[in-house]
């Protein structure tokens, strides 16, 4: 492999694993504050690339159409808090685990019923409708390199809101004991809204950004939802930190693998995971 071909492959998976990161940092915190185990959480990626597609198709701007996607992804999480979630804090993970695979169910007839069962594409917005040349035969999209830039700006802001800030604090705390944080004054109830509603609109994006690359199609979400359990489960349940490197390392070993061992490229990004639980069973970072 020559320099531009690993240099190309290094940022797939940078980018590859920043999508990932917001994909599991919704996942984590989910967990590791409200002790949630949500497989629906697939479903809010996929639901984000159908908003995409319809709102693009709308108004022929995928910028505009991620900016109002967002504020729609954090009203549905908001609500499906209020109305559900809440209820299954003191329950049974089994309960929770019925609840969220329910959803999964009703998600993908509610989309069954509003864009079909075909296959839809998302166009590239025509500004980053180009590439960048590394050599005379190979180049880079522009709008991967897009991609890469917000899903860094995302991760970036999402670390400095838990560790910069008084809302971060709480959620550091309410993490840690969400019982002891109540006694202190936090109000947990308010603070599990917005960490689910954040956790949403994290997944909801992802799906938009992606939705010019992958194309959008039924049970997008299943399919991403176990790598996201791989990258909590080797960062550690609850870490945002720990998603963060789990998820560069996936991406690192699921890219490179494809292309320097194609036939054990299904397997690499789970031989990883056995490795890291068989010395660290906690997982890379304790919450």
């Amino acid at each position: 492999m020559d320099f531009a071909n690993f240099f190309i492959q290094l940022l797939n998976s940078v980018q590859y694993g920043l999508l990932l990161f917001l994909l599991a940092a919704g996942l984590t915190l989910i967990f590791g504050i409200m002790g949630v185990v949500n497989l629906a959480h697939g479903s809010f990626y996929m639901l984000g690339a159908y908003t995409a597609y319809a709102l693009t198709g709308a108004w022929d701007n995928l910028f505009l159409a991620v900016l109002v996607g967002a504020v729609i992804s954090l009203a549905i999480g908001w609500t499906l808090e209020k109305i559900l979630f809440k209820h299954f804090y003191k329950r049974d993970h089994l309960d929770q685990v019925l609840l969220t695979f329910g959803l999964i169910y009703i998600f993908e007839e509610i989309r069954s019923m509003i864009w079909g069962d075909d296959v839809h594409n998302v166009a590239i917005p025509g500004s980053l409708n180009w590439s960048i040349g590394l050599t005379d035969t190979l180049s880079y999209p522009a709008y991967r390199l897009f991609m890469l830039a917000v899903c860094l700006l995302l991760a970036l802001g999402l670390w400095l809101l838990i560790s910069r800030t008084k809302i971060g604090m709480k959620i550091r705390a309410g993490a840690f004991n969400s019982d002891m944080a109540q006694t202190l004054g936090v109000n947990i109830v308010r603070l599990h809204a917005l960490v689910f509603a954040l956790g949403v609109t994290l997944a909801s994006v992802a799906g938009m950004l992606i939705s010019p690359l992958s194309s959008v199609y039924p049970y997008m979400g299943s399919q991403v939802l176990i790598m996201c359990f791989v990258v909590v489960v080797i960062g550690g349940i609850g870490s945002v930190r720990g998603a963060l490197t789990a998820a560069l390392l996936v991406g690192l070993v699921d890219t490179f693998g494809k292309v320097l061992l194609p036939q054990f490229a299904s397997m690499l990004v789970y031989v990883l995971m056995a490795l890291v639980l068989l010395y660290k069973p906690e997982g890379l970072f304790k919450q």
